[in-house]
């Protein structure tokens, strides 16, 4: 039964004692091997380079440089470059029209027919055969519209469309050389863009413990009021209640974008604390930020000037972090 791909059946290969190893059992256990091997990249990573296969190039030049690499075609099959390579430019006037002639440069898998022998070994009574075989990409300079979304070659695009071709780059050509550097902003990567990480919480705090440790007046006359005391109007003052809350639970590893509110069940609480105030967020970290409210005695005073942070005042502040 197929799975996926080229996958018919599934046999685990063993051996015993004694067993006569022919060419054929040795071969069916490194396809098996190799077959399981792309069937994990095929199911697990998508098709894309996945390092290295940099390309450089720079104005007026008449050959790109490739450098080493690893990519994965969508059948899972890793397409390998070990050492740098060099590829001449489309010799090319223009693209009949006067303008730059665009190129992609594409990669692909090696047929096992198209590869070269590096290593033959004679066999007993038999003759010589390859037990080695050299493995390297092939490179194809796929020729593009002028509007630069497909190549020409409805073969090339197809296999570029089905990602059996990797795109490395693109190239403006004019004159037989690059009209400009190259450009690679074209080309996919074999991992998935790494999602946001996302973390929220909870931390409820005394008010009391809050007004005699983080109290601020920042404008008016009024002195920063006592818990329990009547916030006087005649002279409205902004104040700033602040403290700190902990986020390393979230695990964090670099500064997120943090966002917080006040929520409790107790409204006159709410009503006390959250009604004509102003959050602000302040020296954040992975691990914390500081949590400040920010306010004016004329809108405390509303409701009848309630008393100022009574013991049993407790504030939930909610946080959210989203970490890019």
């Amino acid at each position: 039964m197929a799975i996926l791909g080229d996958t018919q059946f599934l046999e685990r290969i063993t051996f015993f004692d004694g067993q006569r190893l022919l060419a054929g059992d040795l071969q069916d256990l490194e396809t098996f091997e190799r077959e399981m091997r792309w069937l994990h990249n095929m199911s697990l990573h998508q098709a894309g380079v996945g390092s290295g296969y940099a390309v450089s190039g720079k104005k007026g030049d008449r050959q790109v440089t490739i450098s080493p690499g690893y990519a994965i075609d969508a059948l899972g099959r890793e397409i390998i470059l070990t050492v740098s390579d060099t590829e001449q430019v489309p010799p090319v006037p223009d693209n009949g029209a006067g303008q730059p002639a665009l190129y992609d440069l594409v990669v692909s898998y090696p047929p096992t027919e198209n590869l070269t022998a590096s290593e033959t070994r004679s066999g007993i009574c038999a003759d010589t055969g390859a037990v080695r075989l050299h493995e390297e990409p092939v490179f194809c300079w796929a020729r593009l519209t002028d509007d630069g979304k497909n190549p020409v070659d409805p073969r090339i695009n197809d296999l570029v469309q089905q990602q059996l071709m990797i795109v490395l780059a693109r190239v403006a050509v004019q004159n037989c050389q690059l009209k400009a550097d190259v450009s690679v902003a074209i080309r996919r990567n074999a991992r998935p863009p790494r999602l946001p990480k996302v973390a929220a919480g909870v931390n409820t705090v005394k008010v009391a413990d809050m007004l005699r440790n983080n109290l601020t007046a920042l404008a008016g006359a009024n002195a920063a009021p006592a818990a329990g005391a009547n916030i006087a109007v005649a002279q409205p003052t902004v104040y700033r209640l602040s403290t700190l809350i902990n986020t390393a639970s979230a695990g964090f590893a670099s500064v997120p974008a943090y966002y917080a509110r006040i929520r409790n069940a107790n409204a006159l609480v709410v009503a006390q604390y959250a009604y004509g105030s102003v959050v602000h967020l302040t020296s954040e970290t992975p691990t914390s930020f500081q949590f400040e409210l920010l306010w004016s005695s004329l809108f405390l005073s509303r409701g009848a000037r309630a008393a100022f942070g009574r013991s049993t005042d407790m504030l939930d502040i909610v946080w959210i972090g989203v970490e890019v």
